[in-house]
């Protein structure tokens, strides 16, 4: 037995087990009023899965592996989606081009070829004005008929509205696009970039990363298997670090707060005890874990405690035993409430 076991045993009243979550503890007070409790070792773990769907071409691990946060893990085939991503950027390529030329504007040969149509139908807008004037003073002396007045008004008119299509042209070829096209050019160009982003993203995704260091535990595929999406590829448990999850009473959860100490044992080190912190506090409290062995105890009310420690070397197993005791820093300013 553990010196820190020999001192729990001591001096609890009862203990019952919660199998793989842990250990509920009916906590109690040695001569120091330390908070003595029991929970089962846990360490971090990811599954690992696919992004997108496609043949495993590489697996670079197997079981037991240790990897780092960033190495590849696997390579899945994205020929469909390299191709997916060329077309998009030749529609990203189009998009662009027909975006500058709203905003370049026309030609200068067109608008030269604008403002010459223009220039010929001022000039005979000129002569047209003259003759209307003219035919206007000699109906006045009865030299013309009043057939001929009204000719010269007409070419007069349609000089007018030559003269004013031409100028209406050169402003619009000049000017080129309509607020409306150009918003709608833009709308395309954006369009297209995010089609290449999504193709970019897939080709990207194809290549599967390790999110964390730590140990692969599962290798659940082999290459030449096609992935869908959310395949598991690996199991990865990061045994650098571990957590002990505690359930302690409503007298003790008043004595001990974020931040504070924790000494650990576990019966495959006997003459060693583990530091750790307490990490978490349950805000309110809960009905014992559904999986405790009595009736009894799994209608009581318990807080949470979570204790993370270091684990060089990893001695810490997920799943041992661990004794633990609680250094208490006195009453909380607010102390959690219990569920009614």
């Amino acid at each position: 037995m553990t010196q820190i076991g020999r001192m729990i045993a001591g001096g609890l009243a009862c203990a019952t087990m919660l199998g793989p979550a842990g250990m509920l503890s009916c906590s109690s007070k040695s001569d120091n009023g330390r908070i003595r409790a029991s929970g089962t070792i846990e360490a971090t773990e990811v599954v690992v899965a696919s992004k997108v769907a496609g043949q495993i071409r590489e697996l670079r691990f197997d079981e037991g592996t240790q990897v780092k946060t960033g190495d590849i893990l696997a390579v899945l085939d994205h020929d469909s989606a390299d191709l997916q991503l060329k077309q998009a950027q030749a529609g990203l390529e189009l998009a662009e081009s027909q975006l500058r030329l709203l905003l370049n504007g026309a030609r200068e040969e067109d608008i030269r070829q604008a403002e010459e149509v223009l220039a010929q139908a001022e000039a005979d807008l000129r002569p047209a004005e003259d003759d209307f004037a003219r035919m206007s003073a000699l109906l006045a002396k009865a030299s013309v008929t009043r057939k001929q007045v009204e000719d010269a008004q007409a070419r007069l008119t349609v000089a007018h509205a030559q003269a004013a299509a031409a100028g209406e042209a050169l402003k619009k070829i000049r000017s080129w696009a309509r607020p409306e096209d150009l918003q709608g050019a833009r709308a395309r160009v954006a369009q297209a970039r995010a089609a290449v982003e999504i193709w970019n993203k897939a080709v990207f995704d194809a290549t599967v990363t390790a999110p964390l260091s730590g140990t692969v535990t599962r290798k659940p595929v082999e290459v030449g298997e096609l992935a869908g999406v959310s395949t598991p590829l690996a199991t990865i448990v990061n045994r650098d670090r571990v957590h002990v999850m505690l359930y302690l009473n409503e007298v003790d959860i008043g004595r001990v707060r974020l931040g504070g100490e924790a000494d650990l044992a576990v019966d495959a080190s006997p003459d060693r005890v583990f530091k750790g912190a307490i990490t978490y506090v349950s805000p309110e409290a809960e009905f014992t874990p559904k999986n405790v062995q009595t009736k009894d105890d799994r209608v009581k009310l318990v807080f949470g405690v979570k204790i993370e420690l270091d684990n060089p070397g990893g001695l810490l197993k997920p799943g041992m035993y661990a004794d633990a005791v609680l250094t208490p820093v006195g009453d909380h300013e607010s102390a959690p409430k219990t569920r009614n």
